[in-house]
């Protein structure tokens, strides 16, 4: 992992703290860096090959964002979403994913729809190949591309920094969850291409239901934090 991010920061062209932001962000979310696994600066900056300042200032950030707390006498470690995190997180999925399913099958073209059975047919394909990080990825480039096709772009608007915690949540608990996922949004695509904006709308619901228990389960067992 950190010789693939040394080579990736220096061909990027943005401020160095923002690559390092973005690169720390990655490996939290795709779980190279573990609920409760300590962050030291020195750590980070020989996997990331750039000097302790725009780790520093990243970490900052990433505080700021809820993926890293700073304990007193301890540094930075990863933040372990808890049960509050993830009933706040929720809320906001129920009310912007029904309504993006609801609307969204009452604007689907049939292209759309394909689109939809194409990330499909990748996130099963990734979850046979237990390749999680692709899996949870995948999970939310779905439920954004059903927001895009809602055609309100306040849906995408608001969830846009809203999903690298839906992505980050999801990989924590991947390894169980990704097939019921799968499961649960065929019906989900199938209901937005009948047409049937009730029956979309329940469909949402009843996946953000299962998706939220058992976020809440995987959050009371404390992610297996080190």
């Amino acid at each position: 992992m950190a010789e693939d991010l040394r080579n990736k920061l220096g061909a990027q062209h943005l401020p160095l703290r923002d690559q390092v932001l973005t690169a720390l962000r990655t490996a939290i979310i795709d779980g190279d860096y573990l609920p409760g696994e300590r962050l030291t600066e020195d750590r980070l900056a020989e996997d990331f090959g750039v000097s302790r300042n725009p780790v520093r200032e990243a970490l900052r950030v990433a505080e700021a964002e809820g993926f890293v707390v700073i304990l007193p006498r301890r540094g930075a470690v990863v933040a372990s979403p808890s049960s509050g995190t993830i009933g706040d997180m929720f809320a906001v999925r129920e009310r912007l994913e029904t309504l993006a399913a609801r609307l969204a099958a009452e604007r689907a073209s049939a292209a759309d729809v394909a689109a939809l059975r194409a990330l499909l047919d990748q996130g099963r394909e990734a979850t046979e190949r237990q390749d999680l990080p692709r899996v949870a990825e995948l999970n939310s480039a779905l439920h954004l591309r059903i927001l895009q096709i809602s055609g309100n772009p306040w849906l995408s608007s608001i969830a846009k920094s809203l999903y690298l915690h839906v992505q980050w949540v999801f990989r924590l608990g991947a390894e169980q969850r990704a097939p019921h996922s799968w499961a649960e949004h065929i019906q989900l695509v199938d209901a937005i291409e009948s047409g049937d904006g009730d029956r979309a709308e329940r469909a949402a619901l009843a996946h953000l239901d299962a998706a939220s228990a058992a976020a809440y389960e995987n959050a009371e067992g404390g992610y297996g934090a080190r």
